[in-house]
């Protein structure tokens, strides 16, 4: 198929679901159709809880919200040896956009699937990877060691081009001389900029978001849209405008023309893996993605701890203590905590709702995304290099798909899982949210199939089953004006007893952002309660 091809059947695709046609047929295979629990989600929106009644119940810590970075200030409070703390999450199961399941041929991802080898700066992350026997010693130098097996076994990436498997995402072939001029003079751009230090001495920019410079050299690209600053530049060629927009979409599930040039900058300069081995620029991944990060996070908590099926539906300081207000989607009754500290660890949009003192969500907008898992009889095959983890198609609008048995010793040639993913970008997040919850589960399995098959007609009759996840507000989109969002910025000023912690503090959806946000409300709560502690921040 032809990239022009490709543009036009995306846009096919996407005048179908705009306009609600169905030109689907019957349902081909089993699989299930869920999500994130939009109905209490909505019940929250729409205040239809029940007002609290009885005792109230008292902790000294409440962390509302069993995402990666509730799970985060939980793990930072048992690691400084504080205990007096429960987690709530509205989902029967915790994990946020980072949870998996299991199925007969192997455990999958719903969400979030890899942990990029983390940088000098996160400290906190790099501890708890220690603590998860991730890493198993230090170099010479002091830079950490890797378990082996948790990094991502080759071949870690490859692109379908021009009718053949290609190791890397950007084309190798049949590009003309200013189509690989233009590529080598971004990527020497972006190398120049993860080299880059500010006037403040911090690095222009960094992962976590907070260690990056304010040198208004580098922030004030957040003033133009990424693809406005690629034009000023005169990278305009196609292969390259491609590539780059599928890394916006894949880390922010947004089009470049949407996304913050600084953010879109800190794509690909931002990432500099400290590790004595080669493996700077490689991943951490298993079958179940992220999730296994948060089932071991859940698991140093403490189950017990952890209390599912619970929206936090109000929450106000009273004098020195938080007052939290909480829905039992089980028992269907209210009761109020009363705590010296609250963390509330759920996106902004919700904490706007449910406490005044946290600010607003207008400057908050956030990404639908649509995953589907499809289990097939036999790995894929295809003209060029071997499958690898990551696969992604320069003739298809979605991201690819992982495969979730890479990193076993699982029969290369028996049955396999294939994690799709599809952020539903080329829609404003109000109309793709409505699209995706109108689309039954036979027309989502019709357009999953459909990709994939276009990939690999070898596939066919290998199909065995295709169960679709749709996240509504996947993750947070990092706009043009981010950095200085009104709202952004009180999220960070809040004092105990009330506190916050998501990613979406730092504009972007990704683990290490979710984990320092996490770790800093933790820190920031226990010194309000005065328990003794060292920080693990850098």
């Amino acid at each position: 198929m032809t990239r022009r091809g490709a543009l036009a059947g995306g846009a096919l695709l996407t005048g179908a679901m705009a306009s609600g046609c169905s030109p689907f047929g019957p349902p081909r295979y089993a699989g299930t159709l869920d999500g994130a629990d939009f109905v209490r989600g909505h019940a929250l929106r729409d205040r239809m809880f029940p007002p609290a009644t009885g005792p109230e119940r008292h902790g000294r810590v409440v962390i509302a919200g069993g995402g990666a970075a509730g799970l985060a200030a939980g793990w930072r409070l048992r690691d400084a040896g504080f205990d007096d703390f429960v987690v709530l999450d509205l989902e029967d199961h915790v994990g946020g956009n980072a949870r998996g399941r299991r199925n007969a041929i192997s455990a999958y991802p719903l969400g979030a699937h890899y942990l990029p080898i983390p940088n000098r700066e996160a400290v906190a992350l790099r501890r708890m990877l220690g603590q998860f026997g991730m890493i198993v010693g230090a170099g010479a130098d002091g830079a950490p060691i890797y378990d082996p097996y948790q990094v991502c076994a080759d071949l870690d990436e490859r692109l379908f081009w021009r009718g053949a498997w290609q190791e890397g995402l950007f084309p190798q072939s049949g590009l003309t001389a200013g189509e690989r001029a233009q590529h080598d003079a971004f990527e020497r751009a972006m190398v120049n900029y993860g080299r880059a230090l500010g006037r403040d001495g911090r690095p222009a920019f960094a992962v976590p978001l907070a260690a990056s410079s304010s040198d208004s050299e580098f922030t004030s690209l957040d003033l133009i849209s990424f693809a406005a600053w690629l034009d000023q530049h005169g990278w305009t060629s196609a292969p390259l405008r491609a590539y780059i927009r599928y890394c916006c979409r894949d880390d922010y599930g947004t089009e470049p023309d949407a996304v913050s040039a600084w953010a879109g900058v800190h794509y690909f300069a931002a990432r500099r893996g400290w590790t004595s081995a080669q493996d700077r620029d490689r991943e951490l991944t298993w079958p179940e993605g992220n999730a296994r990060l948060i089932a071991l996070m859940a698991a140093r908590i403490g189950h017990e701890r952890i209390i599912p099926a619970h929206s936090a539906f109000n929450a106000q300081s009273d004098g020195g203590d938080a007052l939290v207000d909480v829905y039992d989607h089980t028992a269907r009754t209210s009761h109020r905590y009363r705590a010296d500290a609250a963390i509330l660890a759920m996106p902004q949009f919700v904490a706007a709702r449910i406490c005044n003192q946290v600010g607003g969500a207008r400057g908050f907008t956030y990404a639908p995304w649509v995953v589907a898992n499809i289990s097939v009889s036999r790995h894929p095959r295809g003209p060029g290099v071997p499958l690898a983890w990551d696969n992604v198609s320069a003739a298809s609008d979605s991201l690819g798909y992982v495969v979730a048995t890479h990193q076993t010793d699982s029969d290369a040639d028996g049955p396999t899982v294939l994690t799709w993913y599809m952020p539903l970008s080329a829609l404003t997040p109000a109309q793709a949210r409505h699209v995706m919850l109108g689309r039954p589960l036979h027309e989502w399995q019709t357009i999953v199939a459909d990709d994939l098959l276009g990939m690999h007609p070898d596939l066919a009759g290998a199909i065995t089953r295709i169960d679709v996840w749709r996240w509504g507000h996947a993750m947070v989109r990092p706009t043009v004006g981010f950095l200085t969002d009104a709202d952004r910025l009180l999220t960070q000023s809040l004092t105990p007893p009330l506190l916050r912690a998501h990613s979406d503090m730092s504009g972007m959806s990704i683990f290490e952002e979710a984990h320092y946000r996490g770790t800093a409300a933790a820190e920031a709560a226990m010194r309000h309660l005065g328990h003794a502690f060292e920080s693990v921040l850098a």
